[in-house]
């Protein structure tokens, strides 16, 4: 349910950057392992395709033709490598998904003043968690693949799916629920939740202003965000079981 009283802006962010400073160390544990993770696996599939090969190789062939250099990459993207590379990544975005969900789940406990464990953090691997919340990244991920290049669209399904997780995860909700529960809150609450979100995206890069290491910290901030937002917009379901796996 939707709460109909006006959230304030100013204590959703106040809750958000309460809910990331008690949380440092496992905001820098989730950077470590997704970014470690992540150019692990960039730098195999790279090789194993060649694809880091041809592309070092264009970058010589065309280091002063601009034109030819743009037509050489596209080419490349469009190769059969390439796609089995771009399959890879894929696979692993989707895979490391279910690590944002633990700080929700950590954020709850807080609010509720009960002791955080370590294997919180992972909450979202723990049992049917895991299979739900890859499966709702990847649908998520295949629309937002084609909704991108228009730009528009691509901000709009952002928004239209930015408590879909926490829905899913404290109200059981399904993930085609939540997308009517999405629309209703920016109904009612789009300024908040626009200026919010844009607080957060530029809090959450701005790390790479502090000797570059600072993104170690930053860059998971969204999801404190995403939960003050919440916190503030909805009344959870008192039927919720996905909190207790």
């Amino acid at each position: 349910m939707i709460q109909s009283n006006k959230p304030s802006l100013d204590l959703i962010f106040r809750q958000a950057l309460t809910y990331w400073k008690r949380t440092l160390v496992y905001q820098l544990l989730f950077s470590l392992i997704f970014i470690s993770v992540l150019f692990s696996v960039v730098y195999y599939a790279a090789n194993q395709f060649g694809i880091y090969d041809q592309y070092i190789t264009i970058l010589q062939k065309n280091s002063r033709d601009m034109t030819s250099l743009q037509k050489d990459i596209q080419d490349l993207t469009k190769s059969s490598n390439y796609m089995s590379f771009s399959w890879v990544m894929i696979a692993t975005m989707v895979f490391l998904f279910p690590l944002n969900i633990g700080f929700f789940k950590l954020y709850k406990k807080m609010d509720l003043n009960e002791e955080i464990r370590f294997q919180d953090f992972f909450s979202g691997y723990s049992g049917i968690n895991f299979f739900i919340y890859i499966s709702y990244y990847l649908f998520w991920f295949m629309v937002y693949s084609y909704t991108m290049p228009t730009i528009i669209f691509g901000i709009l399904w952002v928004m239209i799916t930015l408590f879909t997780t926490p829905l899913m995860f404290f109200d059981n909700k399904k993930i085609f629920e939540t997308l009517s529960l999405n629309f209703q809150a920016m109904k009612q609450h789009f300024l908040v939740i626009f200026v919010g979100v844009i607080s957060a995206f530029f809090i959450k890069y701005s790390g790479f202003l502090i000797f570059g290491f600072g993104i170690l910290f930053t860059y998971p901030f969204f999801n404190a965000m995403i939960y003050a937002l919440y916190k503030n917009i909805f009344v959870e379901s008192k039927t919720s079981s996905q909190t207790q796996s």
